[in-house]
């Protein structure tokens, strides 16, 4: 507990019932301190060839909206071709402007992971931010294929 002198005559302290909050102060500064010399060392550079996935297929909505980054990185659009000065106002027009629709992004095996970020980016600034990968589906060892 904490004391205080009074100003009256007599050699006993008052008891203080006030918080001191100092120590709890020391201790949050010190906390601090070693998440933020800890959290750069969480971040890790590893080179890493991903896997095809497995996971089962999510169920695809009545309407999809197919976003296709071909190889020669130009954008189509279900099966119309989009220039990317347009791109926003075109899927905004399909989409009836509702900027919660999911859109399925497919892109050619070889474009690069930099061209699809800018895609993703392109997304980002139209307002839609739920984006769907696309990908083929694979079959783990020892399993039969299940008909569609």
């Amino acid at each position: 507990m904490a004391a205080r002198i009074r100003d009256s005559a007599g050699d006993e302290l008052e008891e203080s019932h006030e918080i001191n909050v100092t120590p709890f102060i020391d201790v949050m500064l010190v906390l601090l301190i070693i998440f933020m010399v800890a959290a750069p060392l969480a971040t890790v550079d590893i080179n890493v060839d991903l896997p095809a996935s497995t996971a089962a297929a999510a169920p695809r909505p009545d309407k999809p909206v197919y976003l296709t980054l071909k190889e020669d990185l130009s954008l189509a659009l279900g099966n119309e071709a989009v220039p990317r000065q347009t791109f926003g106002a075109v899927l905004d027009q399909q989409t009836g402007g509702d900027k919660e629709t999911r859109i399925f992004l497919r892109a050619d095996k070889v474009v690069g992971y930099g061209e699809l970020m800018e895609v993703m980016n392109l997304l980002r600034a139209s307002g839609y931010l739920k984006i769907a990968l696309v990908g083929i589906e694979t079959v783990p060892a020892g399993e039969a294929p299940q008909p569609q």
